[in-house]
């Protein structure tokens, strides 16, 4: 027999023992590490990253598109920089805002939302942080309500007399205060006495929040009676306009009353009061 010949007999057990090689390897490859798919063999479930040891498998892994990483929540985009804040809504039709600042206040707070509930309306909240901190429920009962809660700053300063880390802490802490007590940062924020500055505008607009002014002052921080405030709403009543009441800083009876009578006669007379679904950003 020549050297480079082969028994048959040896060349098929050869043969053999190949295609049994190959494939233990292909059943090795595929293997899955655990019993279960998705469960560790410990029964921990597996980390997000390739195991020590484990094969990565291009569909498990590798493939996986990144969003999958993403967080639940992030935030919006930040808005513009104003020169000047919103005084009215565009876009509303034929639709009316009411506000209310410096609270929430536990005298006076809960019957506003008790007869904003009665019409089944909407309306926006800018809270102070010292109040907002120390009455969380009212925050939560305004947010399952269905109502905005904006920024009024924390302590209710004069904004252009403070300096840029000032302005900073006093929108800042009232933030975080909101977002951990609703789960939602503020995207609106008034400055107290509608007074605000280039510096105001620009920390706003990092803390992810647009300027909201108002178009109609009830004045009832004066407490010039019920009357009074009644008429300035009927007087300033129209399309988008925004009007200015207080739920807090004061005695406010006024105010609640006032609105027991403004507020059927706005939705006789067509209005419909409502909250901006989302900031603008033009």
């Amino acid at each position: 027999m020549k050297t480079d010949q082969m028994h048959p007999g040896r060349r098929a057990m050869l043969r053999l023992a190949a295609c049994l090689g190959a494939v233990s390897a292909v059943r090795f490859l595929d293997a899955d590490p655990a019993q279960a798919p998705g469960r560790h063999p410990s029964g921990a479930p597996p980390a997000a990253g390739p195991q020590a040891g484990a094969p990565i498998r291009g569909s498990a892994y590798r493939l996986r598109p990144m969003t999958a990483y993403a967080p639940p929540r992030f935030r919006p985009a930040r808005p513009p920089v104003r020169r000047r804040p919103f005084l009215r809504m565009a876009g509303i039709g034929r639709g009316m805002v009411l506000t209310f600042d410096d609270g929430p206040d536990p005298r006076y707070t809960p019957a506003i939302l008790r007869t904003l509930r009665r019409y089944d309306v909407r309306a926006m909240f800018f809270v102070c942080g010292e109040m907002a901190v120390e009455n969380r429920d009212l925050l939560r009962e305004m947010a399952e309500d269905g109502h905005v809660v904006g920024n009024h700053t924390w302590s209710h300063p004069l904004v252009p007399r403070l300096s840029p880390a000032g302005i900073r802490a006093e929108l800042g802490r009232t933030s975080d205060v909101v977002e951990r007590t609703v789960g939602q940062a503020p995207a609106w924020y008034r400055a107290p006495y509608g007074a605000w500055n280039r510096r105001s505008f620009e920390i706003g607009a990092e803390l992810g929040m647009e300027p909201l002014g108002w178009t109609v002052d009830t004045l009832d921080w004066r407490e010039p009676g019920t009357t009074a405030i009644v008429r300035r709403v009927r007087a300033g009543a129209g399309p988008g306009v925004v009007v200015l009441s207080h739920d807090a800083g004061g005695d406010r009876r006024q105010s609640v009353e006032a609105l027991r009578t403004y507020l059927p006669e706005l939705l006789d007379a067509g209005y419909r009061i409502t909250v901006p679904s989302t900031a603008p950003r033009g």
